[in-house]
């Protein structure tokens, strides 16, 4: 186990693709949305206007074709990730 790097010159050629596929759209409505985007803005002023992954537990939903067909941020609610997963278990 070593750590990959997700963004920048040296990201795993497995990120450069999922994030092409899914960029990065919000981190949605409510208190820990708000306090993300307050962290990150600290941070990078435009971090919404790059598809960089922004926090750990970033997911991608990839179909059994490869395509990658959902982001969920840290933010989303599992219930909804696993909702989409059961969707695509039984299409």
């Amino acid at each position: 186990m070593q750590k990959a790097d997700v963004n920048g010159e040296n990201e795993l050629t497995l990120y450069t693709y999922l994030k092409s596929q899914q960029s990065f759209k919000g981190f949605g409505k409510g208190l820990k949305a708000k306090g993300m985007s307050l962290l990150l803005r600290a941070r990078d002023w435009h971090y919404k206007e790059t598809p960089d992954i922004k926090w750990n537990f970033t997911k991608f939903l990839v179909d059994r074709q490869g395509n990658a067909v959902n982001r969920f941020e840290p933010t989303d609610s599992l219930k909804d990730l696993e909702k989409e997963i059961q969707n695509y278990l039984t299409a």
